[in-house]
């Protein structure tokens, strides 16, 4: 049976004369251009398809650091607020005379548990002393030629400094040798 339509198909193309063989071959041409075109703009959807999927996942990534960095943020300045409440809590417990007496040991309770509370919110103090000045970190308010000590080295702390995260929000007051 096959062989029968193939020998069939052989006597047409025989008969067919070389028009109609140069148009069959013409729309065969034509079909491959379409199918050429068609080629490119699958390509081309393709294309546009894997830069939105890129932009959309950009996107997403974005919205999720600013979501985080909102949440970090969020409680800064609360957390300015009580800043100078834990300066006062450590000038509370520097004053007391009696390291025994149930006021310091109340304070100190009071300060650790604020302490732990700025801990819990990313807030950490800035260390200092005995570091090189960072004018990023550290605000010089005095300079002293001090003996064995390198020159730009902080010496002392007048006021802790603070850091939310990556942020500065109070650098600390410091006093550098020169």
């Amino acid at each position: 049976m096959e062989k029968n339509i193939q020998e069939e198909l052989q006597e047409d193309i025989k008969d067919n004369t070389s028009e109609e063989v140069e148009e069959v071959i013409e729309e065969a041409i034509e079909e491959a251009k379409e199918d050429d075109e068609a080629d490119e703009k699958i390509e081309e959807l393709t294309d546009t398809l894997q830069r939105l999927q890129a932009e959309y996942a950009n996107y997403r990534r974005r919205t999720q650091q600013e979501k985080e960095t909102m949440g970090i943020f969020a409680n800064e300045k609360i957390l300015n607020e009580l800043i100078p409440v834990m300066d006062n809590m450590e000038r509370a417990m520097d004053a007391c005379s009696d390291k025994e007496d149930s006021m310091y040991k109340g304070i100190d309770m009071v300060q650790k548990q604020l302490k732990a509370t700025f801990e819990k919110f990313g807030l950490e103090e800035i260390e200092a002393e005995g570091q090189e000045f960072d004018p990023n970190l550290h605000l010089a308010v005095m300079q002293e030629a001090v003996d064995e000590t390198p020159a730009n080295q902080v010496v002392m702390v007048l006021q802790k400094g603070y850091k939310l995260s990556a942020k500065v929000l109070r650098p600390s007051m410091v006093k550098v040798s020169c």
